[in-house]
């Protein structure tokens, strides 16, 4: 459930970054892109995790680690970016529990 609540937020910043690909910010058709295909990516370890396929843990915790390191770097970086509650309850919250709910014993996905 975490990984789709996670897929959403990520979906909805890949349609908000649209319009301004459209009013001729051309990286921002790129960074659309990327992060409709990082919610596509995120649906489909979820699924994976749910159909207990093997290595989707694994993914989706590798996953959690990076988007983990990035948000390490948007707080430490002065380039401006979000720095308030929400911002820390969706870039390190929600990974952290995702990754605190993902290491149960092996017994439960074998």
């Amino acid at each position: 459930m975490l990984l789709l609540m996670q897929s959403l937020f990520w979906g909805i910043a890949g349609i908000s970054a649209a319009p301004f690909a459209l009013a001729g910010e051309g990286f921002m058709v790129a960074l659309a892109l990327v992060t409709v295909l990082l919610t596509l990516a995120t649906v489909l370890i979820g699924v994976g995790v749910l159909r207990r396929r093997r290595g989707a843990r694994r993914n989706a915790i590798a996953l959690e680690v990076v988007c983990l390191a990035g948000t390490a770097l948007l707080v430490l970086l002065p380039i401006g970016s979000n720095k308030g509650l929400v911002s820390i309850l969706v870039n390190a919250v929600l990974p952290v529990a995702v990754i605190v709910l993902l290491r149960k014993d092996n017994e439960a996905f074998t």
